[in-house]
């Protein structure tokens, strides 16, 4: 998403670039990186726009700014909207993925489509996360040819990073504005607050829309510590380890038993016992009579 118009004369000269993010903190909703690009000899000018880092404006500033570069024919922008979903796969999987390399590679990418633009990118401005050194040192390595400048509140800063605040955080407040829950239960709402951990309405959306089954819905970011206080309440599962045989439980594997025991392994055989005995399962399940196959 962002200015999908062809690249305009000034691209050819010397550009600079801002880059910064919304939504790194909260529980609920994507985490967006926003980018503002211009040619360099426009410096001066963007820095009388009235562009300030989008934590200090009112939405109806925020909104007023947005719409007024995006009708500026000397700035280009552009974002990164990254799915709830994404970002607690990522931090689970086996191989994690932490929060400053998703941002990394998130800002990273923007640069590399503003390039692939054939945009002439000199200079990017980029509010740090981490290491302020070692990430302008990262992305120094990535972009040879470009010189980066990575400071802590860089959005208050540099009117170029000012620029891709706003640009991240309307594009964030609209997208759950207009998100649409995925999921069908009743008595579902969007009435979650700012969608931070600390905001008492958010904690009490959170404990109206957790399941014993399902967890919270798509809109959640279930990695986050938040949410974890919450699974003592949820049902526990018996996952079937991969290529486990149950044979390799006796003997020397025996220490291996005890582990997997602890991470809620049990053998296919067990799990079918069970699920075919109606034991154990959520009554949910029971309910509706549903049982697991395992031949189809």
């Amino acid at each position: 998403m962002g200015s999908e118009a062809p690249v305009p004369k000034w691209g050819s000269k010397p550009c600079i670039m801002g880059i910064d993010e919304a939504g790194r903190g909260p529980v609920l909703g994507p985490m967006v990186y926003g980018c503002l690009y211009c040619a360099r000899s426009y410096q001066k000018t963007l820095s009388t726009l009235n562009f300030a880092d989008s934590k200090t404006l009112k939405e109806e500033k925020r909104e007023e700014l947005f719409e007024n570069l995006k009708a500026d024919e000397s700035i280009g922008w552009a974002v990164d909207v990254i799915d709830p979903r994404e970002l607690s796969s990522k931090m689970l999987r086996k191989n994690k993925i932490n929060l400053n390399e998703i941002s990394h590679d998130s800002a990273m990418g923007l640069v590399s489509r503003v390039l692939n633009m054939g945009v002439l990118l000199t200079e990017v401005y980029v509010d740090t996360v981490g290491d302020a050194e070692k990430y302008r040192v990262k992305l120094s390595e990535r972009f040879p040819g470009v010189k980066f400048v990575v400071a802590k509140k860089a959005d208050s800063l540099y009117p170029v990073v000012s620029g891709a605040s706003i640009v991240a955080k309307v594009t964030r407040d609209r997208a759950l504005r207009g998100w649409l829950l995925e999921e069908t239960a009743e008595n579902m709402h969007k009435e979650f607050g700012s969608g931070y951990p600390g905001d008492p309405e958010t904690k009490a959306w959170l404990e109206q829309h957790k399941h014993s089954v399902f967890g919270f819905p798509s809109l959640v970011r279930f990695s986050w510590a938040t949410c974890t206080a919450y699974y003592k309440e949820f049902v526990e599962v018996a996952w079937e380890s991969d290529q486990v045989d149950e044979d390799d439980f006796n003997g020397s594997n025996g220490k291996r038993q005890v582990k997997l025991s602890s991470l809620g392994f049990t053998s296919k055989r067990k799990i079918e016992e069970t699920e075919s005995s109606g034991r154990g399962r959520c009554k949910f399940f029971q309910s509706r009579k549903l049982q697991q196959l395992t031949h189809f």
